[in-house]
């Protein structure tokens, strides 16, 4: 095959950071901080802000406003009033600031979408959105994103990102559908008899606001231990499907998903995108990635049009496990279709008609030749050809090697392998096995721009490049194999 590198190298970057709240222990502590800084003169409180705005504002896009935000979010949890003076209450803001490195670790698993706007776009050229799986201090990973252009020769340009790096806050009471709560509810066996009285007191959609009404509304006198299990499960759930929203004036590369959710506390894993289209021809973004809290990976669905707003929520079911679930960019015999590694090993099809619950799942292929002796699993969401299904793999062989191959899956029915390569698709070269997972070569998700797959993929888990395939030679290979 014409495998075509590109000459880009997209590699972490350690300037690039976010300011987050920083709680530095119970709230008896911090009021004795914020008693400390009370006690300051003014004119020191006034001339210490002036020296960090003047320091971090070409760090951070409103530095101020980011001191603000702390400050009102720390001195919740104090428990304190708020403190009449301006220039105070930023200096408290500042005392509640750390920076974080989004990058300092590695800028890896990408996945590749059509933007959303293809305003201005000369005749067979795109452009792009690219995600990345960024890692930082204590191996967080959150998802980054870059835009680019494809010309007509399948050329393809990065577009620089800004100097800033903005995450957002959740959207105060976001919507939550109650039929699909209560059927997570009872998969969690959080369902108790008590439940009942709360959810009845719940719309068909409700906020959070309405949920811990309703459970201080049912709060009983008596059993407390058992209505306070019920209570904090019910609220872990909702907590775990939030909206997040960026400000309209936020470039694309300046935002940045960062753990909200306790799912998620230890990182957002391998977002694989994809444009999906639905029956009446409305474009969703989806992803699905991996929440990791330390102890367990968790499966979620991200859902955007416009990659300023963003819905996050659980995706559940008995095959809603592991990672690496790639949902199919339409449906499939009148089901939504994900391709899944279910068991940690092989290639399982997902079929639903409900994109949060996945229960039916077929074994479609397993470890086969050398080089997937291991395991393998799926580079991201299928690629919709007039022969097939592309669906890029992943295969894991001797030396934990991690190469990349493809399955042609039936156009009608995907559970069906109508063709496999013998040899991988893309190894690493000489300069790409070093890094900090060496031997690597990995994608979240590629694109079909016109006659070719446009692929990007992580180096050893550090940094992140692309290849152009011609479409027609992958098909020649997998065919062949039939």
């Amino acid at each position: 095959m014409n495998v075509t590198r590109q000459p880009i190298r997209l590699a972490a970057d350690a300037r690039r950071v976010i300011a987050r709240p920083f709680v530095p222990g119970p709230p008896a502590r911090l009021r004795g901080i914020i008693e400390r800084v009370r006690a300051l003169p003014d004119a020191q409180v006034s001339s210490m802000v002036a020296a960090l705005v003047t320091d971090y504002r070409e760090r951070h896009k409103d530095i101020r406003g980011i001191f603000r935000q702390n400050y009102t979010t720390v001195s919740a949890i104090a428990g304190e009033h708020r403190e009449p003076n301006e220039d105070r209450r930023l200096l408290l803001g500042a005392y509640f600031t750390n920076e974080y490195s989004l990058e300092s670790v590695a800028l890896f698993n990408p996945s590749m979408v059509l933007h959303p706007d293809q305003n201005g776009m000369a005749r067979g050229a795109a452009r792009f959105v690219m995600s990345l799986r960024a890692c930082g201090e204590g191996h967080i990973s959150s998802i980054e994103f870059r835009t680019g252009t494809i010309d007509a020769e399948h050329r393809v340009a990065v577009d620089p990102p800004t100097r800033f790096a903005l995450t957002a806050r959740p959207v105060d009471d976001a919507l939550y559908d109650k039929e699909s709560y209560v059927l997570k509810l009872i998969e969690m066996k959080a369902h108790r008899p008590i439940a009942g009285s709360v959810l009845a007191l719940l719309d068909s959609r409700f906020t959070t606001s309405d949920l811990t009404y309703a459970i201080e509304r049912c709060r009983p006198h008596e059993n407390v231990t058992q209505f306070k299990e019920l209570a904090d499960n019910m609220l872990w759930l909702a907590h775990s499907n939030y909206e997040i929203e960026f400000s309209p004036d936020a470039a694309l590369s300046e935002r940045v998903i960062f753990p909200v959710s306790e799912n998620e506390s230890r990182g957002i894993e391998d977002a694989r995108f994809v444009r999906y289209t639905h029956s009446d021809g409305r474009v969703t973004y989806y992803a699905t990635y991996t929440a990791y809290n330390g102890f367990r990976v968790l499966p979620q669905l991200i859902e955007t049009t416009d990659f300023r707003h963003f819905k996050i929520n659980t995706l559940n079911g008995r095959c809603v496990q592991n990672k690496g679930m790639a949902l199919f960019p339409r449906k499939v015999g009148g089901h939504f279709v994900m391709a899944s590694r279910l068991d940690g090993e092989n290639i399982y099809l997902l079929k639903s008609d409900n994109i949060h619950f996945w229960n039916e799942s077929k074994l479609v292929y397993g470890p086969k030749h050398p080089w997937e002796i291991v395991q393998v699993g799926n580079c991201g969401s299928p690629i919709e050809t007039e022969e097939g299904w592309i669906l890029l793999t992943h295969g894991v062989g001797p030396m934990r090697q991690y190469w990349m191959g493809a399955l042609l899956l039936d156009l009608e029915d995907p559970s069906r392998v109508i063709g496999d390569l013998t040899e991988p698709m893309l190894i690493p070269n000489l300069e790409e096995r070093d890094g900090y997972v060496p031997n690597v070569v990995y994608s979240c998700g590629a694109f079909r721009h016109e006659d070719h797959l446009i692929v990007p993929y992580a180096i050893s888990d550090s940094h992140t490049s692309i290849v152009t395939v011609p479409i027609s030679d992958l098909l020649a290979q997998l065919r062949s194999r039939t």
